[in-house]
């Protein structure tokens, strides 16, 4: 996907759309909202599913639950008119040509939860900009009446939000949700849309970093935990009224307060978007390969981001680096062979760490880096390249681009929004850019020798710690970049162009040397 225009376009298409909010984190959002979209679409409805903030777990199974690849927005990284033009472009597919449609969007933390006091980037604040109701998910554990009391709240804390209604979770029997439903009716407007019962565990399985990714357990399995899911919100949700809800959504060109709302992803804020001069080469010149790695040890990576690589004229390939690493042979068309870039996204390494340092592609890492070829490398593709992953008091070597070890820690290290600027020279962004992110890591950084200068001086954020009195991200070497800070590629137009740019050049280098 390329650079998004900062002017927003005339919409005038009708898109169905509904936003699931809660009161606060676990409050239920994300079993309704997979409950939700499995129904809707077993019932012939073609869902695309959106997921509020810098997320990639919940993305998953949003995903697998709606047979499409989820799209995130964050009004951190995104201004509004560019919000609303990210969550049109996305809908386009699927409007028009008679089908039904549904955009669902899954809020994150409590609906005015945001950065600060006046709840900039909240859920709240995106429901305004893309003029989307609002489905309150409430749990009801241990009360009546208050319910209408919180629900009374909630409609009343600020203006220009659309409450579609409310489903009761955590319901304890029938006489609990009659109850409920008499208070909700005569204190508040709101509708009840439905009341899911009190569950004995999680459908879904849990992990460190939140719910677990659907490949963790076997493809069928998931596919069974969503299916019940599904079956629970047939059985206890108005599915048509809440349908009906979303297909009341206004047009967004008529959605007068989307453009009251401030640019809270960019107040002061000055934004260097230009490329880096890597002596472009013409545009008839063949693709860069730039590979990716997707395994059980990464896999996080927004769609946005390939999609930019492939707008800026990128071939995608796709790796593992376990393959081979149980002894099992390795792909004899070797991927690997012939490539101009490789990005190195986040996920789980720690657990497949014993695996990672028998694999016979680890050790290519280092020669590859050492042969000039661009690497971009986010938080576990961080810890791919340090010398070792350290996790209870057990050593695994890695590849060693860098002389530094990722030790494994109990409680995270790192968490929330990144923001800094870059302060030295490299590949992929050019020096003076203000570069917004967020981390979200369980190790640390020890160094094997002094700390070296890192590229990204941080404002916000914690990425790989204190080095000479400020926080630091962005260790670089040669056309290397490896850091604890994830990026959103909309959010930081030059990075595609720049990563393509400098891959085209290896290219032309390695040709030259054929």
């Amino acid at each position: 996907m390329g650079a998004l225009s900062s002017t927003a376009p005339e919409f005038s298409i009708s898109l169905p759309r509904l936003c699931v909010s809660a009161l606060s984190g676990g409050g239920g959002k994300t079993l309704l909202t997979l409950g939700l979209a499995r129904a809707a679409s077993a019932a012939g409805v073609a869902v695309k599913p959106f997921k509020k903030g810098p997320d990639y777990i919940d993305a998953a199974w949003l995903a697998l639950a709606a047979g499409r690849p989820a799209t995130n927005l964050d009004p951190f990284f995104l201004p509004p008119a560019r919000l609303r033009a990210l969550f049109v472009r996305a809908m386009a597919p699927l409007a028009g040509g008679g089908r039904d449609a549904l955009g669902l969007v899954e809020g994150n933390r409590g609906l005015f939860d945001g950065l600060d006091v006046e709840g900039s980037c909240s859920t709240a604040e995106l429901a305004r900009v893309l003029a989307c109701p609002i489905l309150l998910s409430l749990d009801c554990t241990k009360m009546t009446r208050t319910a209408a009391a919180l629900v009374q709240g909630m409609l009343n804390f600020e203006a220009g939000l659309r409450f579609c209604g409310v489903v009761l979770n955590q319901v304890g029997s029938a006489r609990h949700e009659s109850v409920l439903r008499h208070a909700l009716e005569t204190y508040t407007d709101l509708p009840v849309l439905g009341a899911l019962p009190r569950l004995a565990k999680n459908p879904l399985p849990e992990r460190h970093m939140g719910i677990a990714c659907h490949g963790d357990a076997l493809a069928e399995d998931a596919q069974r935990r969503l299916d019940e899911l599904a079956a629970l919100a047939r059985e206890h949700l108005d599915l048509a009224e809440v349908l009906a809800a979303a297909r009341a959504a206004p047009l967004l060109a008529d959605a007068d307060q989307t453009g009251d709302v401030e640019d809270s992803a960019g107040s002061g804020v000055e934004v260097l978007s230009g490329p880096v001069d890597h002596d472009r080469a013409p545009v008839e010149l063949p693709a860069p390969r730039i590979g990716y790695v997707r395994d059980a040890a990464l896999w996080f990576y927004y769609q946005e981001n390939l999609e930019a690589l492939s707008h800026a004229g990128a071939e995608l390939v796709r790796l593992s680096l376990l393959d081979g690493a149980n002894g099992d042979a390795p792909n004899p068309l070797d991927p690997w062979r012939n490539l101009d870039g490789l990005y190195l996204g986040g996920g789980f390494p720690e657990d497949c760490a014993p695996e990672l340092s028998r694999s016979p592609r680890l050790p290519l890492l280092a020669r590859l880096a050492e042969r000039g070829l661009p690497i971009y490398a986010e938080c576990g593709g961080f810890m791919l390249l340090a010398q070792g992953i350290e996790r209870e008091g057990r050593l695994w070597p890695m590849s060693n681009v860098f002389p530094v070890t990722a030790r494994f820690c109990a409680r995270p290290q790192g968490l929330g929004y990144v923001q800094g600027t870059v302060r030295s020279e490299n590949p992929f962004f050019p020096s003076g850019l203000v570069l917004r992110g967020h981390e979200f890591h369980y190790s640390h950084c020890r160094w094997e020798k002094d700390a070296p200068l890192c590229a990204l001086e941080l404002t916000r954020g914690k990425g790989m710690g204190h080095i000479d009195g400020a926080a630091r991200d962005g260790l670089t070497r040669g056309r290397v970049w490896a850091a604890y800070t994830h990026i959103f590629a909309p959010a930081v137009p030059c990075w595609a162009p720049n990563f393509v740019a400098v891959a085209r050049k290896f290219h032309r280098e390695r040709d030259s040397m054929a």
